[in-house]
């Protein structure tokens, strides 16, 4: 393989340095992030007394319904049960991350306040979703969570392997079932569309840094293009057996995994050593292991 061959040669893929298991940066990420959450809830969705969805829309629901004390401090309440959960069900690193992501984003509402002035509905459920769905994805780009839901679909997650959308989807239609007996349904319509664009984001902003490029190059030059690979872009690749159907011939066909600015670098280097190679490209989001991200572990 000629990864292990560049190790030997000692021109492997180079050192990527990995701070992702460091108290410091997780902290970091989840104080970033649980600000734009905190700011984005207090500045758009309650002036509009919009839903933002998960535990937190629960919380804004119960405010809206009785006014008692504010979404920050109930939402911290809510998730008094969760953490129990988390604490014996998930692990104990990870409820003391989501603890702090609680504890942070209930502060962080009750002690910051940024006025956003935004006269349209629309607008504003648009701008909600882009800011809470950014600050979550920080926060769960983290070895916590936002807490609240998220504890439960973790566990549920990796328990039973119930997808995480799945069960924000059935809690969320419970949630806006509900609300239909409080808010008027422009202001149901206008919080759906809140948490479609949050979700969209979060999504994005957890596969932003990980998208990577798996590439299959079929050429008769795979041997000087692999050469290439190793130590022009110092990165491994892998022979996979191929066989041709028309020249009934035994070929190799190379496999590696770049990023995206490594990925014409690649074409280049393929097409020079062959013009009639064949280059297929598919997106993963998901590469584990090597020099590449290592396995989440809560």
């Amino acid at each position: 393989m000629p990864g292990a061959a560049a190790k030997r040669l000692g021109k492997g893929p180079s050192f990527r340095l990995d701070f992702s298991y460091t108290i410091w940066w997780n902290l970091l990420l989840i104080t970033v992030g649980s600000l734009l959450v905190a700011v984005g809830i207090k500045s758009l969705a309650v002036p509009h007394e919009f839903i933002p969805g998960g535990m937190f829309g629960l919380a804004t629901l119960i405010y809206y319904a009785t006014e008692l004390s504010s979404p920050g401090w109930i939402y911290l309440v809510l998730n008094v049960p969760l953490f129990v959960l988390a604490w014996f069900k998930v692990s104990r690193r990870f409820f003391w991350y989501s603890a702090y992501a609680t504890a942070a984003t209930t502060l962080l509402y009750e002690l910051v306040t940024i006025t956003i002035h935004v006269e349209s509905q629309l607008y504003a459920s648009v701008a909600c979703g882009v800011v809470t769905g950014f600050g979550a994805g920080i926060v769960l780009r983290s070895l916590g969570s936002n807490g609240g839901l998220d504890v439960i679909a973790v566990f549920l997650y990796q328990r039973y392997n119930i997808g995480i959308g799945k069960v924000y989807l059935i809690f969320n239609a419970a949630l806006f079932s509900l609300s239909f007996f409080r808010l008027p349904v422009d202001l149901i319509i206008a919080s759906l569309i809140l948490v479609f664009i949050t979700s969209m984001v979060v999504d994005n902003t957890l596969s932003m840094f990980n998208q990577r490029k798996v590439v299959f190059i079929i050429s008769n030059m795979a041997d000087a293009i692999s050469h290439d690979i190793l130590h022009a872009l110092r990165q491994s690749a892998t022979f996979l057996k191929g066989f041709g159907a028309y020249s009934r011939q035994e070929k190799n066909v190379l496999m590696t995994v770049v990023n995206n600015v490594q990925l014409k670098k690649l074409e280049e280097i393929t097409f020079s050593h062959d013009e009639n190679a064949l280059f297929i490209v598919e997106n993963t989001f998901s590469v584990l292991g090597s020099s590449f991200s290592r396995r989440k572990l809560y």
